[in-house]
Parts: C-alpha cells; structure tokens; sequence
C-alpha cells in the first residue's frame, strides 16, 4: 500500500446505540463485498429493526475504522455469558475495506479489542475461520491465534459446504483487576 494513498489511520472507536446507521452501512457493506467471509448474509441483516440494530452494538463490543465519518473497517467482540465461560469472548464481523487491507488497520483494530477484552476480564479470544480463507487464517495466525479445531462442512454456501477452523489465542494485556491467574 503506497503510503502517499492514506496519510492517516482512521480513527477507531467502539460503536454506541446511536451509531447504528454506521453500523448499518459498515456491515451491510461487509456481507455485499465478501460475502463468503461471513455466517450471515445480507438478507439475514436486511429484514431486521432499527431495535434490533442496537441491541447488537448493547449485547457486543463493535469497534468501526472511520475514515471521517465513513465506517471503513468493523471488528466485534461477543462475549460468552454463562459465568463459568465469562473469561472466553468469539471475535466477530471483521472486515476491512480492501484499500484499507495490509496498511496495518485490521491488527489495529484487533490491538483495540484486546485491550478492551483485557479490561472486561476476557482472557481468551476465539474465532471461526472458513478454512479456504487464506487471507483471514494467515493474519489471524501473524496476531498470535492457533487452531484448535475443525468443524469438517461447517460453512454452508450456496450448497457447497467449507471446513471451518476454529482458533484462539490468551488477550494479551490483563487488567489489573482481571486477577493474577491466566
């Protein structure tokens, strides 16, 4: 990526309720252009409410890239709610807008959620990749994750099915009041 494209990062924050039109525009922009990315497709975020929209950004951490006000990049923390599973969170919804894609913005936004998971007391993340996802493995292997199994036809698509790699890796900051067990 030429630098001269993008002199700045854009400016990365976590979504509130009133950020549902980005959040919107972001999301639905990600399941359009990459739609073999995702679990979920257009369709299955067309037809819900404006409520719905924000119970998503209350129930999750969704952090967005703006490049001024226009969502670029989206990466979602969901954490697991049972209270023997509250230290375990599923990274979700990351995309990146392909110029943004190797200038650094997606380890970013990763940097973000870790810390934010640190905060909460999450101690591990864990993700879904579709296994013929090269791209997404191979970044997710460079930011410390490692495979810890295979959903053999997890991925339906279209009536084709695709392995899903399943992957985690420790936050790698701890809150000081996270405790000092890992």
């Amino acid at each position: 990526m030429n630098d001269n494209m993008h002199p700045t990062m854009p400016v990365i924050r976590m979504l509130s309720p009133a950020d549902v039109p980005a959040f919107r525009a972001i999301r639905l922009e990600s399941l359009q252009r990459d739609p073999g990315a995702f679990a979920s497709t257009t369709q299955d975020w067309l037809g819900i409410s404006d409520a719905d929209w924000q119970r998503h950004l209350v129930d999750n951490a969704i952090f967005a890239a703006f490049e001024g006000e226009t969502p670029v990049a989206i990466m979602g923390l969901m954490r697991q709610r049972a209270s023997k599973m509250a230290h375990r969170a599923t990274v979700i919804m990351v995309y990146v807008r392909a110029i943004w894609r190797g200038t650094g913005l997606a380890e970013a936004l990763l940097d973000m959620l870790d810390r934010h998971a640190a905060i909460l007391g999450i101690r591990q993340l864990e993700l879904a990749v579709r296994a013929d996802n090269a791209g997404a493995v191979g970044f997710y292997e460079k930011a410390g994750f490692a495979a810890i199994g295979r959903v053999p036809g997890g991925f339906l698509q279209d009536g084709q099915e695709f392995d899903e790699i399943l992957m985690a890796r420790r936050t790698r900051r701890q809150h000081p009041n996270a405790g000092a067990n890992r």
